[in-house]
């Protein structure tokens, strides 16, 4: 799987959308609101997913006992993906991000806030997220399903699948497609890199189509 992952790396987000569109699976790229707070952190890999939900009752304690149990838990080297259901609070900070770092997490996107930007983008953790907010889970949220499907967007997200994210977005593989999907995107992108070259060299844009089939 790790060869899988160094191989995905080197695809774009874009190439593999287009190539997963063309197997029937249109419906794989998150809303577009989600983005890198480093815009130039590609990352890919294999998803484990986190869902949880806003609940005032907890004490503090509880909240950060909750917490620490979802980073103690998840498994070591994925691509986490949480749905929060809220955009109350931010669900990724510094201490939580170095706790995941040194699990070799290959990355962290979610589906509403983050805060500590300043130190994540120091530590150069890839987090993708919609937008930046200091308010934490303290007494405020709690994990409700680890592992188990989730919807961003219009997209479900199972643990297994698994993503790609760059400037240009974030996209779902489907654990059952990904192996010929990266091998076609590694196809296109040849295609791609020969149609460039032409085009450089003076091809008409037309006859360039024409013959490599695509722009």
């Amino acid at each position: 799987m790790t060869d899988l992952a160094d191989r995905l790396m080197k695809c774009y987000a874009s190439a593999v959308h287009d190539v997963l569109r063309g197997m029937g699976h249109g419906n794989c790229v998150l809303p577009p609101t989600i983005r890198g707070l480093d815009p130039t952190k590609k990352v890919a890999g294999e998803i484990y997913t986190i869902s949880g939900h806003i609940d005032r009752t907890l004490s503090r304690h509880d909240s950060l006992l909750l917490w620490s149990r979802v980073l103690s838990r998840v498994p070591e080297g994925k691509l986490l993906i949480c749905q929060p259901n809220t955009r109350a609070v931010a669900l990724m900070g510094e201490l939580s991000a170095r706790a995941l770092e040194v699990k070799g997490t290959r990355g962290y996107i979610v589906d509403g806030h983050c805060r500590d930007t300043d130190f994540i983008l120091e530590m150069g953790f890839p987090v993708y997220c919609d937008l930046n907010t200091p308010a934490d889970i303290v007494e405020r949220w709690k994990y409700d399903a680890l592992g188990e499907p989730i919807t961003i967007g219009t997209v479900t997200i199972r643990s297994g699948d698994w993503a790609i994210a760059d400037r240009d977005g974030v996209v779902i593989i489907p654990h059952e497609v990904v192996e010929e999907a990266v091998t076609e995107t590694e196809r296109v992108m040849s295609t791609e890199s020969d149609m460039r070259d032409a085009i450089l060299g003076g091809m008409d844009a037309e006859q360039a189509y024409l013959k490599f089939g695509k722009f």
